[in-house]
């Protein structure tokens, strides 16, 4: 498949197939991942692979945080809900996805090194991302389930050293989702040109 037919197919997926993954597939994904650029060629980030009963525990975890904010009726960032009974359910099983994969990367105090480490492994996430539209799986970029990071922690003993930057499940999409509308396609107001 050709990288921007890629990058066009790929979709927040949020409901999978039971059907598994092989290992083989996942670490070719992951391999696409591990890939990346990153600053000063570091390659800080590290992957964690979660299937089986596992995923029913970080679904535990990140149902807990949905819930909440449904209680509340406001989001972390301020704003109204957007989270229905629907996302409730695909919180608690990640959408029924057979794996769930985390990316970390070095914890840092230095806010320089800090961000040059999460865009690093944000760069990894997007080759995952990718390489699973090419193996004709779905994915789905979630930060959500962080709002619950010592949980996250707790439950798979990361250290302090590592920082969890973004998750994924990893399945075979139930059902393809619609292609959703690009904001300023035509890149009208996003792009400012200093020639």
């Amino acid at each position: 498949m050709e990288v921007l037919e890629a990058i066009k197919r790929r979709r927040s997926v949020r409901s999978y197939r039971a059907d598994p993954v092989d290992r083989e597939t996942i670490l070719k994904i992951l391999d696409a991942a591990n890939w990346a650029p990153s600053a000063m060629d570091r390659q800080q980030w590290d992957f964690i692979v979660v299937s089986g009963a596992w995923i029913a525990r970080l679904g535990k975890s990140y149902k807990t945080v949905v819930e909440g904010t449904i209680a509340t009726g406001t989001q972390a960032s301020g704003g109204p809900v957007a989270y229905d009974e629907t996302f409730l359910r695909f919180a608690a099983l990640y959408g029924g996805a057979p794996v769930v994969v985390l990316v970390l990367t070095d914890a840092n105090d230095d806010q320089y090194t800090r961000k040059a480490n999460i865009e690093s492994a944000s760069a990894a996430m997007q080759n995952l991302l990718l390489a699973a539209v090419d193996a004709g799986l779905g994915s789905c970029w979630m930060t959500g389930p962080l709002r619950d990071e010592a949980g996250l922690r707790a439950l798979l003993d990361i250290p302090a050293s590592k920082e969890i930057v973004a998750l994924t499940p990893l399945g075979y999409p139930a059902a393809p989702p619609a292609e959703r509308p690009r904001r300023d396609p035509t890149l009208a107001t996003k792009v400012r040109w200093v020639e």
